[in-house]
């Protein structure tokens, strides 16, 4: 799908630039996503929010905790496009 993420990298406390399988690259602030709850928690500390990585499987990004985000979410913060099936 054209809204796979295909490279991520950390740029600052909680934040990400993506790039989707579309050549679409932002920059992405997580702190207001995270409720730093279940898997998402370990994600407090900066040292495991860099530990993100690409799942090309599912195409999108995910943490050791196991914590990942629909890769649709992430295209539309970034462009700023509705998501699929809503007007």
């Amino acid at each position: 799908m054209d809204r796979d993420v295909v490279d991520v990298a950390p740029a600052g406390e909680w934040r990400l630039v993506l790039r989707f399988k579309d050549g679409t690259e932002g920059e992405l602030d997580f702190a207001p996503l995270l409720s730093f709850k279940g898997v998402f928690e370990p994600l407090r500390d900066p040292v495991e929010f860099a530990k993100v990585a690409v799942n090309r499987d599912i195409g999108t990004i995910c943490w050791p905790s196991g914590a990942d985000f629909d890769p649709d979410v992430l295209y539309c913060r970034i462009t700023g496009a509705s998501l699929p099936g809503q007007p």
